[in-house]
């Protein structure tokens, strides 16, 4: 979102961007201020998202199947709040709820509009911080099993309309169970936290780290040009993590298992994706020292959220 609500003092105008026959007077003393942007169409519309970010989007299709039909939908509704204005019963307006719209109410109420619009911000603002602190692994800040699944999802889903080669892989480390009894949990932590760093200052700002257990990362590679790509960008990885590391005045040492599995290759789903780079992983050798901790360490599992992933 480009702007929020301050506690005290004037807010911040929200910006709309608007697909509607013509732009509406909003008063801003109430509900503003806003900064309404007009688009000519959805086409319109998806292209000045690209361009820049938006609180709110308020747009009044011809009729419910125009707005399920864009292509564009699925992402808006993450990014920002949308507000429909369309004459409809229940029937039609609780399908556009479950495709992630905000609210949908009828065109020529411009103090309604005005209030449905910063509410469904606000909501939209609440519903981002829930998603956050349950999507996040807190000891790394990095997102969590369920966020990489559902980024996944929305990524494959765009892959199916503009089709490109993309990569999960899967990274296991050895040496955390040793340095938790060592050291304390805050060390191993702290080590899994450099490790977090490290990964993601060696990729591209469109891929995706995450944190997949307690002794496990994922990297998705939000497209490649080449398989090839995938595999060159896991040895990296791998040889990344596999050196030294300082924690607490001592140098520490991981060992890496790594896995890969290619869309479309290896499968189009989020989680056979996972599944199959988790199990390449738990069958190849270690790159680096198994220094502070073998396989033994963690028990005959493997690594956490193998059972969910």
């Amino acid at each position: 979102m480009t702007s929020t609500v301050p506690t005290t003092g004037v807010p911040a105008a929200l910006r709309v961007l608007c697909v509607v026959p013509a732009l509406p007077v909003l008063d801003g003393a109430q509900w503003g201020p806003f900064d309404l942007v007009p688009c000519a169409s959805l086409a319109a519309l998806s292209h000045a998202l690209g361009q820049a970010a938006a609180d709110a989007l308020l747009i009044q299709p011809q009729d419910a199947a125009e707005l399920v039909a864009w292509p564009g939908l699925s992402q808006a509704v993450l990014d920002c709040a949308v507000v429909v204005l369309l004459h409809t019963d229940a029937g039609t307006a609780l399908p556009l709820l479950q495709l992630g719209v905000q609210d949908v109410l009828p065109p020529g109420d411009a103090d309604a509009t005005a209030r449905a619009l910063r509410l469904a911000v606000e909501r939209k603002q609440l519903e981002r911080i829930a998603r956050k602190a349950y999507a996040t692994d807190l000891s790394t800040g990095l997102p969590n099993h369920t966020q990489l699944l559902e980024h996944m999802t929305h990524l494959l889903a765009l892959r199916e309309r503009e089709p490109a080669p993309m990569a999960l892989i899967v990274l296991r480390v050895e040496g955390l169970a040793r340095l938790g009894e060592a050291l304390g949990a805050e060390s191993a932590n702290v080590l899994r936290r450099k490790a977090a760093v490290r990964l993601r200052s060696a990729l591209r700002a469109s891929d995706v780290v995450a944190s997949i257990g307690s002794d496990a990362f994922a990297v998705l590679l939000a497209w490649i040009d080449s398989p090839q790509d995938g595999e060159r960008v896991m040895a990296k990885m791998a040889q990344s993590l596999a050196q030294p590391f300082t924690v607490t005045g001592r140098t520490q040492t991981l060992a890496v298992s790594a896995g890969i599995a290619s869309y479309p290759e290896h499968g189009k789903d989020a989680d056979g994706l996972l599944r199959r780079a988790l199990g390449q992983a738990a069958q190849v050798a270690t790159v680096g020292h198994a220094g502070l901790a073998s396989r033994a360490d963690r028990g005959s599992d493997a690594a956490a959220n193998d059972d969910e992933a």
